[in-house]
């Protein structure tokens, strides 16, 4: 799914133009940048409601050419500045990420599935 079809389908805005066209076929939802780090793959779409520079610097360590910010919620300059300076694309939603990423799957985007347990507490 590109980012004009992703943006079409949650009334999204894009905030920060990738350097390159996308395609992604996957998205994952997550406030917990350590869950994104342990489940994410390259070329996902990240979506979260937290917008600190540090989202940035996780999306890049996991390969991930988009972040989806919900709840019409704006990131700082930093933010932003980062994901420039990085080529990651932002994106804006107006949904809750439940409702965005509702939308997004009933729409054709793939999540990462069933995960294994991350320790024998988890289960």
């Amino acid at each position: 799914m590109t980012l004009d079809e992703i943006c079409r389908v949650i009334e999204g805005e894009v905030l920060v133009e990738p350097p390159y066209t996308l395609d992604l076929d996957t998205a994952g939802a997550s406030d917990l940048m350590s869950d994104i780090l342990l489940f994410a793959k390259p070329n996902i779409l990240l979506i979260t409601g937290l917008t600190n520079p540090q989202v940035m610097r996780t999306a890049e360590m996991a390969e991930i050419p988009a972040v989806l910010f919900v709840r019409h919620k704006h990131p700082p300059k930093e933010t932003l500045a980062l994901a420039r300076e990085m080529g990651i694309a932002v994106v804006l939603s107006p949904y809750t990420m439940f409702e965005t990423a509702g939308l997004l799957y009933q729409a054709g985007l793939h999540g990462l599935g069933k995960l294994p347990p991350t320790c024998p507490n988890n289960r």
